[in-house]
């Protein structure tokens, strides 16, 4: 009995999602907290609360959820991922170099180019999967590393315990956008990451009905320059949205589970289709860091990217043919849904970089969701088919 009762001290993830603590009302006895739909409180209330941009109960609840998940000591909850992406970059200062991964989400790269580069900032790519990758952090030798790990959309798999490791050997910060994993699969800041970033549009919302971003961290310093960026750039997310993350986390290690589960049948499934020229999963043998990914995730996710052997007419036909999954952007939902990324999420990629990289117009990314299986690969199968 008494090794029960020291277990239960430390909740699994999907007690901690369930069990969100105090909801700020305890005196109605409220399951679900309320949404605190005010911009402005009462000077000397308990929580300390005085303006919404610069705190709010629907905030503090869904950062400590996060930060419990992530076993991290700080979380900042932001409007959209691009704000989490904005906060941090905007803690840097003029001449001051981000070194990030070749195969980086389009808004990000958008974002850095567009925007910080007119800033002083200094931008540079590598291929974190290339052998030479050492040599150029210490040639460059950056503020900031950046990486994504699966990438968006290719699914690269990066050493991020290997890359923290010199980074911080020479007192270079590095922050993991974990989006397309979450906690569940991979934990950035327990392999050495200074920051864990996410979109928390995607699998921690899970609904596709709100927008939110966050930032996890040990690092003292980082969590004041995010709370600063939260309340003097305007970055905070509406009670709303966090009210609507918050209920969403309650059922994310499910959903994380059955959309794995369906993507892995899936992968199976279609490994061998002679329509499909590359089949990119970090669980599939045939994925060129399928080892680090068994090692560095506890499952493959539930995002596939493949090279279809169709132009882009046709790769097109392909998407508008399926029936359970949608053209549109975003991913993690419990619908699933199939991405043009040429055109969608890297449309403000130019030309030169994206055929480099190596995605053109017969790539497409599916986020599968929670449907049921054999509705999903019969979707694919027929519209493949039916080119």
């Amino acid at each position: 009995m008494k090794d029960k009762q020291k277990q239960q001290k430390l909740p699994g993830p999907k007690t901690i999602s369930i069990h969100h603590g105090k909801s700020f009302s305890e005196e109605t006895g409220c399951v679900m907290p309320p949404i605190f739909a005010t911009s402005t409180f009462v000077h000397g209330n308990k929580g300390e609360f005085d303006y919404t941009r610069s705190g709010n109960p629907n905030f503090q609840i869904l950062e400590r959820i996060l930060k419990r998940i992530e076993d991290a000591k700080f979380c900042t909850a932001f409007n959209s991922g691009i704000s989490a992406v904005t906060a941090i970059a905007s803690s840097l200062k003029s001449g001051d170099k981000i070194l990030c991964e070749s195969n980086l989400y389009g808004c990000t790269v958008r974002l850095f180019e567009e925007v910080f580069k007119k800033f002083g900032i200094n931008i540079f790519y590598i291929d974190f999967t290339s052998k030479g990758y050492k040599e150029a952090i210490l040639k460059i030798n950056p503020n900031l590393i950046w990486i994504e790990s699966p990438t968006n959309p290719l699914l690269k798999i990066l050493n991020i315990s290997e890359i923290c490791k010199i980074a911080n050997d020479n007192k270079i910060d590095v922050v993991v956008d974990n989006t397309f994993s979450t906690a569940l699969i991979q934990k950035p800041l327990e392999l050495g990451a200074t920051i864990s970033m996410m979109s928390t549009t995607k699998f921690i919302n899970g609904h596709s009905d709100a927008l939110g971003g966050a930032v996890l961290t040990n690092n003292k310093e980082w969590n004041q320059k995010m709370i600063f960026a939260q309340k003097s750039l305007g970055l905070n997310p509406s009670p709303f949205d966090s009210w609507l993350i918050t209920r969403g986390l309650k059922t994310l290690p499910l959903r994380i589970k059955e959309q794995t589960q369906n993507a892995e049948n899936i992968v199976e499934e279609l490994s061998s289709n002679s329509l499909i020229l590359k089949l990119i999963y970090p669980y599939n043998t045939s994925h060129p860091q399928y080892d680090l990914a068994k090692a560095q995730m506890k499952m493959g996710g539930s995002i596939i990217t493949m090279q279809l052997d169709l132009n882009k007419e046709k790769t097109f036909r392909f998407c508008k043919n399926l029936k359970y999954f949608s053209l549109a952007e975003s991913l993690g939902g419990i619908e699933s849904l199939i991405c043009h990324p040429a055109t969608m999420t890297h449309a403000s990629i130019d030309k030169t970089t994206k055929t480099k990289l190596g995605i053109d117009d017969s790539l497409v990314r599916l986020s599968i969701g929670c449907e049921d299986y054999d509705d999903l690969i019969t979707d694919i199968l027929i519209a493949l088919k039916d080119i």
